[in-house]
């Protein structure tokens, strides 16, 4: 790409039919702010913070199309009761100037059965690591019916006033569990061959696009790897990237990487945080967290633009706007990701340490992220996500203190 043709990170650009005052989003990062599946006014303020330090547009995660799609049962789950709340959360966001997404999926055999309630439900049956329970193999008539509630979830999106959806095909949840040969040990239409197990995937993009034709953007969250022995490797994700252009139906890519199943920190790269795991489980799991944690948290050193050699090779087999998300924590970082073609660039630990890092990053283009990628906060989204190094921001509902400093 020629320089001069090289888009400023900084000036609006368009994503199918919204404009973004940049082209930096916040990406999801479960906050464990909705208290009865709905939203909270911490989970409000959060995404206000973050609008306000100047993202073109953040991500509300994680918006569960079906009650046995949460991760645990506090999760918001997309219903009409959720709406008047949603929408108190995406009017304070673009009073603030961004624009504002849902992210929404089924978490599959990320579920915790003993916290929602419901059966957990994968590609194939297999024990879940939490608990130990059994997550069941969805019918087709399991199929139909999350891929109906995808389209629904999109609909109350609208009626929320999000300005656009991601659909969650990543991290093994749900989805990204057929996608899996290692979890999709299917023989009907939807396992087997790459072609099957990618009709999830394809299926559930068209049914949101005819849930919302062009009034926001959809946009999708694909592994490129799940970081996992014989799993859902990068030469596959090419080709059901090409698919997804092919099918038209989203307006950008998110890749992605890591199984929140088998291999989380793959995903995050940096310190696995074993210990800061164990404190919030009860003795017997923390017991079980500092004997063979190692072997579920494995460290993966981090880099900046970590996923840019795989994200790359997407880059050149498609056309269709790419977000590059992992290790974009500074200004020559973005600039990069501009110059090899990706049309938007994802943020979330840097964010979590500081909401106005665009803000101070507009204002110096030499300004640095303070994240140390040390991962603790990690941990954080089984109660409050927040980086622990961080000054805490007052809350909705706070105290005001006032004196001389």
């Amino acid at each position: 790409m020629d320089a001069s043709d090289v888009p400023d990170v900084l000036a609006p650009a368009r994503l199918g039919p919204v404009t973004l005052r940049n082209r930096i989003i916040k990406s999801a990062t479960f906050e464990h702010m909705s208290p009865g599946a709905l939203v909270g006014d911490a989970l409000i303020e959060f995404h206000r913070r973050v609008a306000a330090g100047g993202v073109g547009m953040t991500t509300v995660a994680y918006c569960a199309v079906a009650p046995e799609g949460r991760t645990e049962a506090d999760q918001l789950w997309m219903r009409p009761e959720a709406v008047p709340g949603l929408h108190r959360l995406t009017d304070a966001v673009h009073t603030r100037g961004a624009a504002v997404s849902a992210q929404i999926g089924h978490a599959g055999p990320v579920a915790n059965a003993k916290s929602t309630g419901h059966r957990s439900l994968s590609a194939s049956r297999r024990i879940a690591p939490i608990g130990p329970t059994l997550v069941h193999a969805a019918t087709a008539a399991d199929i139909a019916r999350i891929r109906g509630a995808h389209g629904a979830a999109a609909r109350y999106a609208i009626e929320s006033g999000f300005d656009a959806v991601e659909i969650h095909f990543g991290h093994n949840y749900f989805a990204s569990s057929f996608l899996s040969p290692v979890l999709n040990r299917r023989r009907d239409a939807y396992g087997g061959s790459l072609r099957n197990r990618a009709r999830v995937v394809r299926e559930t993009a068209a049914e949101v696009r005819a849930a919302v034709g062009d009034r926001i953007a959809v946009l999708a969250k694909l592994n490129m790897d799940d970081g996992v022995p014989g799993g859902f490797w990068l030469d596959e994700a090419i080709q059901v990237a090409k698919w997804l252009e092919e099918d038209g139906n989203l307006d950008a890519l998110e890749l992605t990487v890591g199984s929140s199943l088998m291999n989380p920190m793959y995903l995050f790269k940096g310190d696995a945080p074993i210990d800061e795991f164990g404190a919030t489980m009860s003795p017997f799991m923390r017991w079980g967290v500092k004997m063979f944690g190692r072997f579920f948290l494995r460290s993966y050193p981090y880099q900046d633009l970590f996923m840019l050699d795989a994200a790359r090779q997407i880059r050149a087999n498609v056309d269709m706007p790419l977000v590059l998300l992992g290790g974009i924590t500074d200004k020559p970082g973005m600039d990069r990701a501009m110059a090899e073609g990706f049309e938007f660039v994802a943020m979330a630990r840097a964010l979590l340490r500081e909401p106005d890092l665009i803000n101070r990053i507009d204002a110096d283009h030499s300004a640095k992220s303070l994240c140390i990628h040390c991962n603790k906060c990690m941990p954080t989204i089984f109660y409050d996500t927040h980086c622990v190094l961080a000054k805490p921001e007052p809350r909705a509902g706070d105290p005001i203190v006032t004196g001389h400093r």
